[in-house]
């Protein structure tokens, strides 16, 4: 019994610390990249050095082993892609009018070195452990790499959900690849596969696995696979994937630094279209009303020195200040509009919008 459950839970706990100690080493506590580029440095070399080891080893623990050394070089490569060591020939946002094989073309320059990177820690990995036993750090790569690469074309071609706030500054360029829109055809064919692929694995446990390491090694790897599996369906339903790893989101990527813009267009004009109605002769007596709030972007806004509820504090009092502004615009009788006292523009991280 613990060959079939202690598997599913130990890759369960080991994608998402891994997805989340990344995301913390890269984006809040990674601040310096001499300590980025050790960690990076240590894991290839546990890795690979691992892997060597256990390669003619058939035990349950050389299964566990290299299953881990694998998350290793696949986190090592993580720092580097997503700290912008890693990416491509052309780093820069894709062009506004790129479309078809013009945006293809820009969107491979930009994760080039990226891609042949996967390639060449794959054959690595293929060199280590070819002829041996031990087949799980191949495996576990293969399913990484061909879950990787459906995930890209998906973002590439369009999906509703993109979760792009998961992304660090120095790739933030990578964010104009992706189409928000709803899914291509190529997702609904590339879901089937991998749960086809998935289901083989499954049965290859209950029907062919003998051992108790062919049970470990090919449950972890389709643990994982499933894994992938549920990160394609988060494309697409809006499941609040953020939360997994909200504990390894730099501070700047904080809710209360999301865009929230009401259509300031439309109020603007339609303030400028009742004041322009108004007689001549009542312009004098009639108070000139602001125009409502406006909640703007700030680029890279930084938020560590606010604490958390303060932070919130602020988002809820903006809302309210905006609700209070609108309702007092469109219910100008009563003498409301005469009492009202004029507020201050809403704030956003300390900057008036």
């Amino acid at each position: 019994m613990v060959s079939y459950l202690g598997p599913p839970i130990f890759a369960a706990f080991v994608w998402w610390f891994s997805t989340g100690a990344v995301l913390l080493l890269v984006g809040s506590v990674g601040r310096s990249e001499l300590l980025r580029a050790v960690c990076a440095g240590g894991m290839l070399t546990i890795a690979l050095c691992g892997l060597s080891v256990t390669a003619h080893d058939v035990s349950v623990g050389a299964a566990y082993m290299a299953f881990s050394c694998i998350i290793f070089l696949w986190g090592a490569q993580e720092i580097a892609f997503l700290s912008g060591w890693l990416t491509g020939p052309r780093a820069e946002p894709c062009p506004p009018g790129a479309k078809g094989f013009v945006r293809f073309s820009y969107a491979l320059q930009a994760i080039l070195y990226h891609e042949i990177c996967l390639l060449a820690c794959g054959a690595v990995v293929l060199a280590v452990t070819f002829g041996a036993e031990n087949q799980v750090g191949l495996w576990t790569y293969a399913a990484l790499w061909v879950l990787r690469q459906s995930a890209k074309i998906n973002l590439f071609l369009g999906v509703p959900v993109t979760n792009d706030e998961l992304m660090p500054d120095a790739v933030q360029f990578l964010k104009t690849y992706f189409a928000r829109k709803p899914v291509s055809a190529f997702f609904p064919i590339s879901v089937t596969l991998a749960t086809a692929v998935l289901v083989v694995m499954i049965q290859r446990i209950v029907e062919v696995a003998d051992t108790p390491f062919e049970v470990v090694g090919l449950t972890l790897v389709s643990t994982l696979f499933a894994l992938g599996v549920v990160e394609h369906w988060f494309m697409l339903l809006p499941l609040p994937a953020i939360t997994l790893w909200s504990w390894g989101i730099r501070p700047g990527f904080s809710p209360e630094n999301i865009v929230m813009e009401q259509k300031p267009s439309a109020t603007i004009a339609a303030a400028s279209a009742q004041g322009s109605s108004q007689p001549a002769d009542s312009q004098a007596t009639v108070e000139t009303r602001p125009a409502a709030p406006q909640l703007v972007v700030v680029p890279n806004a930084r938020a560590e020195e606010a604490q958390p509820k303060a932070r919130q504090v602020c988002a809820r009092q903006r809302l309210e200040d905006q609700f209070r502004q609108t309702f007092l615009e469109q219910h100008p009788r009563s003498g409301l509009a005469s009492a009202r006292v004029a507020e201050p523009a809403a704030t956003l991280n300390g900057r008036t919008s």
